[in-house]
């Protein structure tokens, strides 16, 4: 796998559960030679949980890409046209910005940077964590799925008993999935068993 001298975008949502999976996918991509462009909803922002604090989030994640995160909309708008991505990906991606996403809604500096890589013809790669993505959600998830340019990361049902609408994406395959991507194929299989028996 080659992504030497890419340039990625990666963008967080609020799924603050998934961060301990995403950071040493971030670390890869840089190990790999791919200059990581991280891009912040607010939510990760300024959310403390129980996953940790915001500020140390913020601070990760500049430690490992080296770049300041992109934080606010009109940041994000230059991506399109003055500072294009090879790849945009969004990792995790929450129900509500799969949401907004599949019906336009820009209201976040992620949406705004996929929004303005999709403009561009570029691959979106999202790695979706939601509880709803069999609910609600799934007309959003299936008609991101049918949108051209816009790739995911192979997801599965991560409790199919406690959590039966529940997807999460298998996020160590996301550089497999930005590979693909950028040769325009969708890496396969896109549905996993990701329940451990």
């Amino acid at each position: 796998m080659n992504l030497k001298g890419r340039v990625i975008g990666f963008g967080l949502t609020g799924s603050h559960c998934t961060y301990h999976e995403v950071f040493p996918v971030m670390q890869e991509l840089v190990d790999m030679g791919a200059t990581v462009v991280p891009v912040l909803s607010y939510t990760v922002q300024k959310t403390d949980t129980r996953f940790g604090e915001a500020a140390d989030h913020l601070k990760k994640i500049e430690e490992i890409t080296g770049e300041k995160p992109i934080m606010t909309i009109p940041d994000a708008e230059p991506l399109g046209p003055k500072r294009p991505l090879d790849c945009m990906v969004i990792a995790p991606l929450t129900g509500n910005s799969t949401s907004k996403l599949a019906n336009a809604l820009t209201d976040s500096p992620v949406l705004m940077a996929a929004k303005a890589t999709l403009r561009n013809e570029s691959p979106v790669v999202l790695a979706v964590s939601t509880n709803d993505a069999l609910g609600l959600n799934g007309i959003n998830v299936m008609r991101l799925m049918a949108t051209k340019n816009i790739y995911f990361v192979p997801l599965g049902q991560d409790h199919p008993y406690k959590k039966p609408n529940s997807l999460v994406a298998d996020m160590t395959l996301i550089p497999e999935t930005i590979e693909a991507a950028l040769e325009g194929k969708q890496r396969q299989p896109v549905l996993i068993e990701r329940y451990p028996n």
